[in-house]
């Protein structure tokens, strides 16, 4: 398996190994990396995938998508990965070994519990994997990787926990200071491990992700610091994700000849970006049911064909804010793939989006053949939020955090007769008290190991807006 860069045109010399784009993010073009060719699934393999656990499903989907690590190794972490100890926080009547359980709410509609790792997030089912990956990969070479990362939330809490103490690593995560909730900043800034360096950013999560893609471009200090990427840039982080739409699939079907909708809220588009790439390879997956928050750049673009990303000021700060996010890294993989994998208009159409504009395919041949990538979509506001907690909890007694929330309201307004609907959950609402108090008069409960969480002592270096003064503070960390 050879992957290429969505911005680079690949002779058979530039491609590259999966270990090769494991630990840098960036291609250097700034393009992302996706495979050269979608690995393909047959119906006899989803048969003979249906009982296997989830490690060793892991390790099945994984396989086709590296070929450089021995297949031994490979299994050994994904059973080192997914064991029911990482993914300890199951709920009552679920089964701790099934990892992600489907539970259902009623016939025809589901959700995946993804938020039963460390951190309570979906973000640890594949960030768990990376951190094995990483320390296997760097062990093996002899190097170390200093990982700079841009958070909304949720995958800075993931990425540090998974890399908390491992061999050769330090994390130095960004995160939109005082954009988080209590829970989240909490998360992050209370470990105490030397290895984790939180800096906390005076603006938006797209400003602490641009600062990540300026320092990735510098080639030279990229090079010199061995700089590398744990955000949904980095493909070994959307590969792990894949594994979850066959999981979902396998737990919600009798037969390979049965379609499945998922519906998925989506900030960075790395999460749904793991369904189409799911989808691309042969999963009976039948639509992808994209939900945005207020910041619908995501849900204009599949109505309209318009992309416009806004600017901070522009971006509104609300009660989901993983998904307070203007300018989806991820989106670029699927245009790519959208525009028949040519390269040259990918870098015409980021540079548009460099330069602070936007772009319209509402009159290309690509919007007329966007139907058959399967996406529809749908926002959601605070006030649908708070009322589809409340359904929820009414209707089938279930709990759910406000950004699945967000997914199943749109996943109500696109159900279809007859194919299950299975909403991927986000985290646990414990994450986001204060909505789940405005909504059911009551705290939710939270996990005995993060009780007091709050209260712990926390730190973080707050900065301005600049690539430059975050590339001194890591100069200064790594010579101290």
């Amino acid at each position: 398996m050879r992957y290429i860069s969505t911005r680079g045109d690949s002779p058979k010399s530039q491609t590259k190994s999966f270990c090769e784009i494991l630990l840098g993010g960036l291609a250097p073009d700034g393009g992302l990396y996706l495979p050269e060719a979608y690995p393909t699934v047959s119906r006899a393999e989803l048969d003979a995938w249906r009982h296997l656990s989830y490690a060793d499903l892991a390790f099945a989907v994984l396989s086709k998508f590296i070929d450089d690590i021995p297949p031994a190794d490979l299994k050994a972490l994904t059973r080192k990965t997914y064991t029911a100890e990482v993914y300890c926080n199951a709920r009552p009547g679920d089964d701790a070994n099934e990892i992600t359980p489907l539970r259902w709410l009623e016939p025809g509609l589901g959700i995946l519990e993804l938020s039963n790792g460390p951190t309570l997030a979906f973000k640890d089912m594949a960030m768990q994997m990376l951190g094995n990956l990483f320390e296997y990969v760097l062990a093996r070479e002899g190097e170390e990787i200093n990982i700079l990362g841009a958070t909304s939330g949720d995958t800075g809490s993931a990425a540090e926990y998974a890399m908390r103490g491992k061999r050769g690593i330090r994390v130095f995560m960004l995160s939109p200071h005082g954009r988080m909730s209590p829970f989240q900043r909490a998360q992050m800034y209370s470990l105490p491990d030397p290895n984790i360096y939180n800096i906390a950013v005076r603006g938006m999560f797209d400003d602490a992700q641009d600062i990540v893609k300026a320092v990735s471009n510098d080639a030279a200090f990229k090079a010199k610091y061995r700089i590398g990427a744990v955000n949904s840039i980095n493909w070994a982080r959307v590969a792990a994700q894949v594994v979850y739409y066959f999981k979902g699939y396998l737990a919600a079907t009798r037969s390979a000849d049965e379609p499945v909708d998922f519906a998925v809220p989506s900030g960075n588009f790395g999460n749904i970006c793991a369904g189409h790439v799911a989808r691309m390879m042969g999963l009976p997956i039948g639509q992808l049911v994209m939900a945005t928050n207020e910041n619908d750049v995501l849900d204009e673009f599949f109505r309209t064909g318009v992309y416009r990303p806004r600017t901070p000021q522009q971006t509104f700060t609300t009660s989901s804010p993983s998904m307070d996010i203007s300018k989806a890294s991820n989106f670029e993989r699927f245009v790519f793939d959208l525009v028949g994998r040519e390269p040259s208009v990918v870098r015409d159409l980021w540079s548009r989006i460099d330069a602070g504009e936007g772009f319209d395919l509402s009159k290309t041949p690509y919007f007329v053949d966007l139907p058959r990538f399967g996406f529809v979509s749908g926002s959601s506001r605070h006030a649908d939020r708070v009322e589809t907690i409340r359904r929820v909890f009414d209707t089938y007694g279930v709990t759910v955090d406000t950004h699945t929330a967000d997914g199943l309201k749109v996943a109500f307004e696109k159900r279809r007769p007859g194919i299950p609907m299975v909403a991927l959950e986000t985290a646990l609402p414990a994450k986001f008290e204060e909505a789940i108090v405005e909504a059911l008069g009551r705290k939710p409960e939270r996990p005995r190991s993060m009780e007091g969480l709050e209260s712990l002592p926390q730190r973080a270096e707050v900065m301005d807006v600049d690539p430059e003064a975050v590339k001194r503070y890591i100069v200064e960390q790594l010579a101290r």
